[in-house]
């Protein structure tokens, strides 16, 4: 089947796969033929989607408690239909519901909102759903208005990793900026800087001889990152930055003094700007000013809960991106950055174009906030009951999350109760402790109950995700499935598959032999990579930043015990 039938190796670390062999290993089944081409692809699929979602039921029992967010994203499959894929992100992971067909059809708000709507119904109860979740766009965006007009409890809220990829974007690209002259004139010298690396990259890159010799001094690859992959830039210079000692190296090895070809001039500024000490530290100071921002990506760019952490996130990425480029400047706290002005004065309009009553409400629901700890920490921090654009944006999503007035003052009573610390079990020095080293969902399971509405609201809020990172790793699993060489697949088998290929790994992931054993981290990389070696052999040159393990640690032993050095 591997050798001839092109299965890649990685399916050996399939929990599946080694419990199919076990089982007939292990049972006498006599007479037992396989299925065949035209069961396995109709009558069997259909069987197991069904027999997939009886294994969900579980899962979905706990959204009228915990809530849930509807994720949406779009792609082009290979044969270019456009798709929306559709997927319900929870506590316990995203599960896909369905990728939609969109050929012939109009993605403007009101098709959108349809498709959003259908995903509320077919959701089951519209009390379940907390949010939605998209990118930026104008038309998504639209459509989210049109459904919160439709349901008032519902937030439409943006990507907050778009919206920081797009803010990155704008401080690393001056030149798509550049109708802005004080943005130019300020940023102009990261887009050059940029520019340097990007040709540093394809002079050696778009020639197999200097390939080979990049190659003789580095087992690591130089990326080609698209613009379309986060914080792009960033992770161009970082790897640049990781290959200095290899490409200084190079440039004054024999073999590149040796080497002949058209391009000289070329050669010799690559050579110029690799050997040029104030070229380095110009990429040093864009990877220590963005640290902040590209941290932030990362900490979002997952399926964990961290809607309830955005706004304090943001805050404190600012402070440390003043703080950085202050001290590369030299600069007191209270003196005046052009520079820095033009850094802020981005990020904070994009924030003003993002920020919405449910990241207050979540920010407000999280106790670490209330803590003495953390109050100290920072000197001028308040606690969000004392904040006023946080106080007015929780009661515009109190006032829309409870239409009974009845409701609302008892949910403003209960945060009262809770936010002042009046009475009860919140006086309580154990309680008060907790505040600040207990995780958030945890001490409203321990404590809230003197304030009912409010736990409940918690339990929900706490456990949403801030980006639609799902729906778009979840386009590798689609472009693993209908890929160019199964590209006859037709859209309702293709999205048939990918249902049952995502949702049986969200369902593997919850056993105990996902983290440990042969089957370990099975699916981490299984759908870009053959194998684990081929994944060395690229130096993870594909790494998304919402896959954090991959660059961490991975272990694996074979049947004969050898064992993969950590990655």
């Amino acid at each position: 089947m591997f050798f001839t039938g092109g299965l890649p190796f990685n399916l050996c670390r399939n929990p599946y796969y080694v419990s199919s062999y076990n089982y007939a290993a292990t049972n006498n089944i006599p007479g037992y033929k396989p299925p065949g081409y035209n069961k396995m692809r109709t009558t069997l699929l259909e069987r197991e989607k069904e027999n997939v979602e009886r294994l969900l039921e579980p899962t979905k029992a706990t959204w009228r408690e915990k809530g849930v967010s509807i994720v949406s994203d779009g792609w082009s499959d290979p044969q270019r239909r456009p798709l929306i894929n559709l997927m319900v992100a929870c506590e316990v992971g995203p599960l896909f519901l369905k990728a939609v067909d969109c050929s012939r059809e109009v993605k403007d708000k009101d098709f959108i909102a349809s498709l959003l709507n259908n995903a509320i119904e077919e959701v089951g109860d519209d009390n379940f759903v907390v949010q939605i979740l998209t990118d930026n766009a104008s038309n998504c965006k639209a459509a989210g208005e049109l459904i919160e007009g439709r349901y008032p409890h519902i937030f439409w809220t943006p990507c907050i990793v778009h919206t920081l990829n797009l803010a990155l974007k704008n401080i690393c690209n001056a030149k798509n900026v550049s109708n802005n002259e004080e943005v130019y004139d300020e940023c102009h010298w990261i887009t050059e800087v940029h520019g340097d690396a990007l040709f540093i990259k394809n002079y050696i890159m778009n020639h197999s001889m200097r390939l080979a010799i990049f190659n003789n001094f580095s087992p690591l690859k130089l990326l080609s990152v698209g613009d379309t992959r986060f914080a792009s830039v960033v992770v161009m210079l970082k790897r640049m930055k990781l290959l200095k000692p290899t490409l200084q190296s190079m440039v004054v090895s024999e073999a590149w003094s040796t080497y002949r070809d058209d391009h000289r001039g070329q050669a010799t500024l690559v050579r110029e700007k690799i050997l040029n000490d104030d070229w380095w530290d110009n990429v040093d100071y864009i990877l220590d000013f963005t640290r902040p921002i590209y941290e932030m990506i990362r900490a979002c760019d997952t399926d964990k809960a961290s809607l309830h952490l955005v706004y304090e996130k943001w805050d404190s990425m600012i402070s440390k991106v003043k703080e950085i480029i202050y001290n590369h400047e030299h600069k007191q706290r209270h003196e005046y950055s052009s520079f820095f002005s033009v850094v802020e004065t981005i990020l904070l309009s994009r924030w003003k174009k993002s920020n919405t009553p449910l990241h207050c409400l979540a920010h407000s629901l999280n106790l670490r906030y209330y803590s003495d700890v953390w109050l100290k920490e920072v000197p001028g921090r308040v606690a969000p009951h004392v904040d006023n654009e946080i106080s007015t944006q929780r009661f515009n999503c109190f006032r829309r999350l409870f239409q009974n007035l009845e409701d609302r003052r008892k949910v403003n009573m209960g945060y009262a109760i809770f936010s002042t610390r009046d009475g009860g079990v919140f006086t309580e020095p154990e309680c008060l402790n907790d505040m600040y080293m207990m995780a958030p969902k945890h001490w409203w399971a321990t404590y809230g109950s003197q304030v009912l509405m409010l736990q409940a609201l918690a339990f929900k809020l706490l456990g949403q995700p801030s980006s639609s990172s799902c729906c778009e790793r979840n386009w590798s699993t689609y472009k693993f499935i209908h890929s160019c060489t199964r590209n006859k697949l037709a859209p309702k088998r293709a999205q048939d598959l990918v249902y049952i290929h995502n949702n049986l790994c969200l369902l593997s992931r919850r056993g105990e032999a996902y983290n440990k054993g042969r089957t370990r981290l099975w699916d981490v990389g299984g759908d870009d990579f053959g194998n684990l070696e081929d994944s060395i052999c690229l130096g993870m040159a594909d790494l998304s930043l919402d896959e954090p393990e991959l660059e961490t640690t991975f272990v694996a032993e074979d049947d004969d015990g050898c064992h993969m050095d950590d990655m």
